[in-house]
């Protein structure tokens, strides 16, 4: 499928007007990547080229299996791809590590160290000292809703806790762009909504650039700026979405007849992609 990209007037959207003058934190430019298994080759991702400007909170949502997290590991320089190139804040930095702050799909925090302590964690791998970053993660931890849970260790908190835990983690990273690999998939609906307004609300007050993958229309749409929907495996840019409303989000934008119109658009894209 060729790539578009919706237009305003399709789903009666609101311009950006400043986007083509806001600096581009990450560029990912015809980037394809295959594997070789049993003697076949495997395309995974063909000719992907995509944006998160400055401050940008960015979504990707397509079909399982279609290649997203294998971008993820590209942009995070874990695989080289086939063909393309990436570029972090100006510079290109195809197959380096140590670019974006990364958080995964489970919170990934050590059993071992309490919650101050994982939220320091990337900061020590900086160089930072122990002091320095337990001092840090007392500062932050009240700002997040963990005021009190500085010793506690992660079996001691609840599943949206040890999620927040993970992403201050990555908030403090000196990294500008986060990257979340679905990171609240494995939530209930109620703690997932408690999750997404609590991101934001943090996000808002700190503007770091976001690319996020995730699954659900409805969270792609509730929490970003832009969306990219990828085909089908080999993947490519079926459509980039601007997300027509304004900020602070407000929950009831998801029952509105605006909300349903780019909901409707992004489930037929991913229809087509499917049939074809």
């Amino acid at each position: 499928m060729a790539s578009t990209s919706t237009t305003i007037s399709e789903l009666h959207m609101a311009s950006v007007t400043h986007a083509s003058v806001t600096p581009s934190t990450l560029v990912v430019e015809q980037v394809s990547h295959s594997f070789t298994e049993s003697n076949s080759t495997i395309d995974v991702l063909h000719q992907i080229s995509l944006e998160v400007k400055k401050g940008e909170f960015v979504s990707l949502i397509g079909p399982s299996g279609s290649g997203k997290s294998t971008l993820f590991h590209i942009i995070g320089g874990l695989l080289s791809p086939s063909h393309g190139t990436i570029t972090i804040e100006g510079k290109q930095v195809t197959g380096e590590t140590g670019h974006i702050s990364y958080m995964p799909q489970s919170s990934s925090l050590l059993p071992w160290r309490t919650v101050e302590e994982n939220v320091g964690l990337a900061l020590e791998v900086e160089g930072v000292s122990r002091k320095e970053t337990v001092k840090l993660a007392r500062e932050w931890l009240p700002k997040v809703g963990l005021d009190g849970y500085e010793k506690a260790y992660p079996h001691m908190l609840s599943g949206g806790m040890q999620q927040r835990v993970a992403f201050l983690r990555a908030l403090l990273s000196k990294q500008e762009l986060i990257c979340l690999d679905e990171p609240f998939g494995a939530l209930d609906a109620l703690s997932r909504t408690d999750m997404q307004n609590w991101l934001l609300t943090i996000w808002e007050k700190h503007k770091r650039s976001v690319l996020l993958i995730t699954h659900s229309i409805d969270e792609a749409i509730f929490l970003s700026d832009k969306i990219y929907v990828l085909t089908a495996k080999p993947a490519q840019v079926a459509d980039t979405i601007l997300v027509p409303f304004e900020r602070p989000r407000q929950e009831k934008m998801l029952l509105s007849p605006e909300f349903m119109l780019v909901k409707e658009k992004i489930l037929q894209l991913l229809r087509h992609s499917q049939q074809s």
